[in-house]
């Protein structure tokens, strides 16, 4: 018999009281990830690395076990389900790369969200700040990149590395070549600043994303050196904010602001109400130096992007009769608008219709609206900034492509709303008998 064998007629020792502990998720991975921007930027590799972190993330997850999904990460997954169910109907090779480089970003985002709602119910949501505030310290600095030398453009090491033909495709080029400001199909750069995105608008939505979230952070955090660097920030953004001429940021922030405002009013928050009107002020007097409305005026006047997308809007509803459950796969280039760009772009909403079909819309749509009502049980001061992100992003759809590193930028959000929305908490019935203890983290 072994030694380590219970003797005859003994009984077995009781199980252990409490569950052997997991361990918890490191925050330095959320820290790579979105903190470096810059450094994935100058290597070409913000684009192609960003779903190794994904799986990365996922690694990580799965090795801890034992993980609870936010509530509205089935809806996500099923949204997944359909998008890659809707790769049978692409018809073209190139098409095909792209609609699953799409979907990978996808899948990126709902890990990196509930990542960051596993980390912030563990840690609290304000170790989320950081990779948040990082990423957002590289979209400022990276957009006065494009401000003071918007002519800048070269090719990167992955760029490099490529194969001629692959690094060639418009798409490839896009995502691997640096430059400071959006640059024209015939190089020419148009001033208006986009880095760490090959396109303004991205950077765009990305500053309407995270704008409440740095305020949100300000609120949050104690004083302090950081404290004041994040407040000198929020001025320091609004030039190439302004100069990227984006009447879509534009919107999509004011109406985020008013909801934010309108909360604040219902909820007694003066100096959230002092916050806003200061923000509006610095805005305005922005405008005595950059004439925005006239910028604006001017390049409608020389620019046909309004047609253009109204033109492709219109094929999208035409076409998707013909596909409705599944749409096309991906977007689809035709000579049958007055547009370069190819059906199914220049907007979210129309890129999941006509790539994937009414129903992904509808769940996809389901999504947001989850998430703004899960932000709307955020009290605090810093968490009404919070509960202004998706409303911001869901304004957005129609006009903006939002993908890639923005969707993931709001997916952490979306995990951290998750982690701090107060839950109602049933009835359990306690069995009689002494009470057993259950270790924090466990529920």
């Amino acid at each position: 018999m072994s030694e380590y064998a219970t003797p005859p007629g003994a009984s077995s020792p009781p199980p252990a009281a409490f569950p052997p502990r997991r361990a918890a998720l490191p925050a330095w991975p959320l820290v790579l990830m979105f903190g470096l921007v810059p450094v994935w930027w100058l290597a070409g590799a913000f684009y192609l690395l960003w779903p190794v972190f994904g799986l990365l993330l996922a690694g990580l997850l799965a090795a801890r076990g034992g993980v609870r999904l936010p509530g509205w990460a089935p809806v996500w997954l099923l949204f997944c389900a359909i998008a890659a169910l809707s790769l049978v109907e692409v018809a073209r090779v190139t098409e095909a790369e792209t609609a699953l480089l799409r979907l990978a970003f996808y899948l990126t985002a709902l890990v990196a969200g509930v990542y960051a709602y596993t980390l912030a119910r563990e840690r609290g949501t304000g170790v989320l700040w950081l990779p948040l505030m990082l990423f957002w310290a590289s979209l400022v600095s990276l957009g006065w990149v494009g401000v003071l030398a918007p002519g800048l453009a070269f090719a990167t090491p992955v760029e490099r590395l490529l194969p001629h033909g692959l690094a060639a495709a418009p798409y490839v080029h896009d995502m691997v070549h640096a430059s400071g400001a959006e640059l024209r199909a015939d190089g020419v750069s148009t001033l208006r600043p986009s880095a760490p995105f090959p396109y303004t608008n991205l950077w765009g939505s990305c500053f309407a994303i995270l704008l409440p979230v740095a305020l949100g952070c300000v609120a949050s955090i104690r004083p302090g050196w950081p404290r004041r660097l994040l407040i000198l920030s929020v001025p320091l953004a609004l030039p190439p904010a302004f100069l990227t001429l984006n009447r879509g940021m534009f919107v999509s922030l004011g109406i985020g602001l008013v909801f934010v405002a309108l909360r604040a009013v219902r909820r007694g928050r003066p100096r959230l109400l002092a916050t806003i009107a200061v923000l509006g002020v610095a805005a305005a007097a922005l405008t005595w130096f950059i004439p925005i409305d006239a910028l604006i005026v001017a390049r409608t006047e020389t620019s046909d992007s309004t047609a253009d997308r109204l033109s492709l809007y219109a094929e999208v509803l035409h076409r998707i009769v013909g596909s409705p459950l599944l749409g096309f796969g991906a977007p689809t280039t035709v000579d049958t608008t007055s547009a370069p760009a190819p059906v199914g772009t220049q907007g979210q909403l129309w890129m999941v219709l006509y790539s994937n079909g009414i129903p992904a819309l509808a769940v996809f749509l389901g999504w947001f609206l989850l998430v703004v009502r899960a932000g709307l049980r955020l009290t605090s001061q810093a968490g009404l900034w919070l509960s202004a992100v998706p409303l911001i992003a869901l304004v957005q759809l129609p006009f903006y492509g939002l993908n890639y590193q923005n969707l993931s930028v709001l997916f952490l959000v979306a995990g951290a709303i998750a982690a701090a929305a107060p839950r109602a908490r049933p009835a359990v019935d306690r069995p009689a008998g002494p009470r057993t203890l259950v270790p924090a983290g466990s529920r």
